[in-house]
Parts: C-alpha cells; structure tokens; sequence
C-alpha cells in the first residue's frame, strides 16, 4: 500500500468529517498523545496539514510540525487560533464563515421569543397537566420592540434583517460603522443597553471583547431588558449576570453559548427567567454538512494552490 499523508488533528473532530479525512489522508490525534511536546519533537515536518474546530484553536507549538503549512478549522471563531504566531511561521489559516449565519440568527430569534413569551415553561405548564386547573399568566411582546445589536458581522446582519419581520426598531455596538446599512450606530455600549429591550450578542470572542458585557451594562439594560448570547461565552462576565438575574435587575437572558461550557453556574439554572441551550446554534443538518465540505475545500485548495478559500477576516 502507498504511504499515505499525515493529517495532525488538534481535537476531536465531528465523525462524519474525520471518515471523509480518513479515507485520503493518515489522521493522527494530538490530544490523545500522553506527551504532547514529545510528540510534535518528533513528527517535525511530518503533517501536510492540521485540522481543528473552533473550540480546540491551534497554537503555536504546532507549526513547526507542518510540511505544508496549513492549518484549516471547522467553525467561525478564529479566537484560539494563534494568528500572529501562524503569520510568523508563514501558516495558512481557514474558517467556514458565512456557512452557519443563517442557523445562527434563527436561534437567536428563538432566544427571544422563547425567553419572552415563556415558551418553555408554558410547555412545561401543559404537559404536566396544570393547564386544567388555571391559566399560565401573561409574558412580554416582541413585535415592535428594540433590538440591540453587539457586533454587526455576517451573524448580525442576519439578526437585524429578521427584526425588521417584526417591525423592531434596531441599534448596533461596533468598533467600526458599517457602511450601507440602515440602522444607527451606537459607539456607547451602556446606551445601547439602555436603548434596547433585547440586547443579542453577536461579536468575536477573545481578550478583546472579554467580560464586554459588564455589571454597568447590565445594570443599563434595566429590569425590562432580555440579554440574548449566540456569540461566544467569554463576552458576558457571568458572575454579574448570575448576580443581575438574581436581583432581577435584568427581565431574562436567553443563552446558547457560556464560558465554561458544558459547566453552567448555579445561579443560571432552573430559573424560568433563563433559557438556556447547549451551543447548538448552527448544528443543524445543513449547516454541519456544508462546513464538513468547505473544511475539506479548503485543504484541497492549499494543497493544490498553495492557498485557502476562506482565511480569517
């Protein structure tokens, strides 16, 4: 049999993506080998490519492992991915944006009207058969409302062309104004907090957006204000949101990422006043499959062309 080339796999992979690698390429786990620096000494230069998720990154300790320079990731989030170190090693990076943005919104929208209008504790209400002795209570229109928007991307954009289904007036935080779009462009986090009833996140994760949503912006969001997060975890500071549900200094928070994940605080469950899902955004059907195959066009591109479809933007 041909000696087949060596795939580096960072962390766990979905199966159906690790099969289809499999079936061209030799697939060595990195996370299974008991001495990791060991292990990258003596296969220098021995990987075509890497291949990781969002959630695992890839650091600078792998490169010099890589013939070919190339490190390709399932998943949007560049975050864990030392991009300065790979630029510096001359390493091609990829995501698979756009693939998810559409999955991602949906569920934000989810958020919000699961969370206002108590949608799970009315099922909850029904199926355990107390519909029968009274009525469920009333909950919190979204149709008209004001949305918040933290970081106006791909994933935002989205958000805001469905709040206008729904008649909301929208706001956004950014960096940087967009251009082209017909929503104002609020610099001050703590006022669009005040401005908004739902405030979605839907920035970049890292060291700098960490803790962006703060006590202060909490306390700005106000008793009437849902915090809706699709982003990353490490965006809100949890301890004050556990603190601002507490209080009920916040009406509710619909939450399908944390920072700790799957660890979720106390403080967080079992409260009707918190939905709370298990980062399942974009793991739908589609989704997963159409970023299994731009993984694998990416890989095929770098080692055809030299370069990637879809580096980091």
């Amino acid at each position: 049999m041909p000696v087949r080339d060596k795939l580096l796999l960072v962390g766990p992979l979905p199966s159906a993506l690790e099969k289809e690698l499999s079936a061209n390429f030799e697939l060595l786990p990195l996370w299974l080998e008991p001495d990791r620096a060991n292990f990258l000494q003596q296969h220098q230069g021995q990987f075509v490519a890497g291949v990781t998720m969002s959630r695992h990154g890839c650091q600078e300790d792998v490169f010099s492992c890589l013939r070919n320079k190339a490190v390709v990731c399932f998943g949007v989030g560049f975050e864990g991915i030392d991009l300065r170190a790979a630029e510096l090693h001359n390493v091609a990076v990829s995501t698979t944006p756009d693939v998810p943005t559409d999955c991602v919104a949906d569920i934000a929208f989810g958020l919000i009207i699961g969370i206002a209008r108590q949608m799970l504790p009315a099922a909850q209400f029904v199926q355990e058969g107390r519909w029968t002795h009274g009525t469920f209570g009333l909950t919190t229109r979204v149709s008209g409302k004001r949305l918040g928007i933290v970081g106006l991307g791909r994933i935002g954009l989205a958000i805001a062309r469905r709040a206008q289904g729904f008649d909301m007036e929208v706001r956004y935080h950014s960096r940087h104004t967009v251009k082209g779009v017909p929503y104002a462009h609020e610099p001050d986090l703590q006022k669009l907090a005040a401005f908004s009833d739902f405030l979605v996140i839907a920035c970049t994760g890292g060291p700098e957006t960490r803790h962006l949503i703060s006590a202060t912006v909490l306390k700005a969001l106000g008793p009437s204000g849902y915090l809706i997060n699709i982003a990353r975890g490490s965006v809100i500071d949890e301890d004050a949101l556990v603190q601002a549900i507490e209080r009920q200094e916040i009406a509710g928070a619909g939450l399908d990422v944390l920072a700790h994940e799957p660890q979720v605080p106390a403080g967080l469950l079992q409260n009707n006043r918190v939905l709370l899902l298990p980062h399942m955004a974009a793991t739908t059907f589609e989704t997963r499959s159409a970023m299994e195959k731009l993984v694998i066009d990416n890989l095929n591109a770098f080692l055809t062309t030299g370069k990637v479809l879809t580096p980091p933007v």
